[in-house]
């Protein structure tokens, strides 16, 4: 090549940062900071600049002081540890039970031709409606509320691992077939792993189902947890209690949702960046 040609070629684009110095993680955590910090400080003053009165929008001073003062008298670390429980059973639960229904009906499609109306009734069907019916069953214990955050959180990753099932490499099976691999190496070797980006992908949206589906338990029929909190100081008009409840339930799903995202990236760290899910 000529010097002429290589001085003509594109140099390669290098990736942008905030700063000299700075690297792009670093610029973006602390634009995300600067926004959070930006809405905290608009909670606080934009109710006193329209004089809003506390019991319909507290400054985020009067939450953070409720928030301290559940904390030392009204148990506010139980019921969060309640709920955070109930979401991680009922997330695992019904994240296996999506898993082993969408693979079978992914090899099978005569089984999902028999079963799909109804499952597909099961989802179309209001879960709040089964909340009363689990709690009648189960009285006012955690099961209810394990078993609405399974219902909310199969059907997801139910359909992505069908999808990924159905959607295998017909050349990929062939090969391995032609190496004498039984039915069970095909699914082990080929068709599992090839459905693993499609399941956390579903794993992500189950993991902020699984937080609504308790939370809609405890609302309907719930003695403990972030939801009966939020409906109990809904009752006392305690606004403040009501945002610290929802705060409490925001964290536990952001916890959830990542810690499904380090376990993808744990998994899937083979796959390119450009080809998995965003972060």
């Amino acid at each position: 090549m000529s010097r002429s040609q290589k001085l003509n070629q594109p140099k390669p684009k290098k990736h942008s940062t905030g700063g000299p110095g700075v690297s792009k993680q670093t610029f973006t955590a602390l634009c995300s900071l600067a926004v959070l910090i930006l809405v905290l400080a608009a909670w606080e003053w934009i109710p006193v600049w329209l004089e809003t009165p506390a019991y319909i929008w507290p400054v985020f001073s009067s939450v953070v002081e409720e928030g301290i003062r559940m904390w030392n008298t009204g148990n506010l670390l139980e019921h969060f540890g309640i709920t955070a429980l109930e979401v991680v059973i009922g997330f695992f639960l019904g994240a296996l039970l999506g898993l082993f229904v969408g693979v079978v009906l992914g090899l099978s499609p005569t089984t999902e031709s028999v079963l799909s109306p109804y499952i597909l009734a099961l989802q179309i069907a209001p879960k709040v409606a089964f909340a009363p019916l689990f709690v009648m069953w189960m009285g006012y214990t955690i099961y209810p509320k394990i078993l609405v955050g399974i219902l909310i959180v199969f059907f997801p990753i139910m359909i992505n691992v069908l999808s990924a099932i159905r959607t295998v490499d017909p050349d990929m099976v062939n090969l391995v077939r032609t190496l004498n691999a039984t039915r069970l190496q095909i699914f082990r070797l080929v068709e599992f792993p090839s459905s693993l980006p499609a399941l956390f992908s579903g794993l992500r949206i189950g993991s902020t189902l699984a937080v609504i589906g308790v939370t809609v338990g405890e609302l309907v029929g719930g003695n403990q947890g972030l939801g009966f909190l939020l409906v109990d100081s809904e009752g006392q008009g305690n606004t403040a209690g009501v945002f610290v409840a929802i705060i409490g339930l925001t964290i536990i799903g952001i916890v959830a949702y990542a810690g499904v995202v380090w376990a993808e990236r744990r998994c899937l760290h083979y796959i390119p960046k450009i080809t998995t899910t965003t972060a």
